[in-house]
């Protein structure tokens, strides 16, 4: 991976440039600018392709600001609510001076407690960790039956094991293991959107690449996939925690 800074109007973007064996180029706008290209280019193509990308997120940014403006950290407060899809749970945040944070979930509350020889900006960061973990522990029976019921239905593949991570810059991927990996940024998501980020992956394990044989594995199984993926594009930045 290689990066790069996109000045736009004086807010920067960090440029992440994935070079990858895959067919086609991508693009997606989010916390960062990530373009993914072609290894079986030539870097003449490559070089050319990667500001082709860098031009088409310059005009999407410049053509809606405030969706595409870089988010400061979400700053939480004793008492908050945090709504993740349907569901709404109260945090109890108390501050006290010891070295770690923790947090435990209970029903519909939350409560956590820093560290207060932090910074306010890493306690932050911890609270945001550590309510991602939360949610991970309560819906990770529900994502795993889900994951479990797609593939016996559409792919009857062999999974090593299902994971909830904490990833800001994708939504899942498939690994050789057979481990499929789902981000819990995809918690905030619809359920059909959770359910076409699960084809994808799953989808992998026939097709390793991003082949045309791939993607018309997901659309025999979900023809508007499309739509879902203009949806995790657009909605990128309202999916975090």
């Amino acid at each position: 991976m290689r990066t790069a800074t996109l000045d736009i109007n004086g807010a920067e973007y960090l440029v992440n440039v994935f070079y990858e064996n895959r067919r086609d180029c991508s693009v997606s706008i989010g916390k960062s600018v990530n373009i993914r290209i072609p290894l079986s280019l030539t870097r003449e193509e490559q070089f050319k392709k990667l500001i082709e990308m860098k031009n088409w997120a310059l005009k999407k940014i410049l053509e809606n600001p405030e969706k595409h403006r870089t988010k400061s950290q979400k700053n939480y407060q004793n008492g908050d609510l945090l709504k993740v899809n349907n569901d709404e749970y109260q945090l109890s945040i108390e501050f006290k001076d010891r070295a770690s944070s923790s947090a435990r979930i209970m029903e519909k509350d939350i409560h956590l407690t820093i560290s207060s020889n932090l910074s306010k900006e890493i306690q932050q960061k911890h609270i945001s960790t550590l309510l991602s973990r939360c949610i991970a522990q309560k819906k990770y029976s529900w994502i795993t039956r889900k994951v479990h019921e797609i593939n016996q239905k559409h792919f009857n593949k062999e999974i090593k094991n299902i994971f909830l991570k904490n990833t800001k810059s994708i939504w899942g991927s498939c690994s050789g293991d057979k481990n499929i990996n789902l981000s819990t940024r995809l918690l905030f998501a619809p359920e059909e959107i959770i359910d076409y980020v699960i084809i994808h992956e799953l989808a992998h394990l026939i097709e390793h690449n991003h082949s045309e044989n791939f993607w018309k594995i997901v659309e025999n199984i979900m023809p508007d996939y499309q739509e879902k993926r203009n949806w995790l594009k657009e909605n990128n930045n309202k999916c975090e925690f």
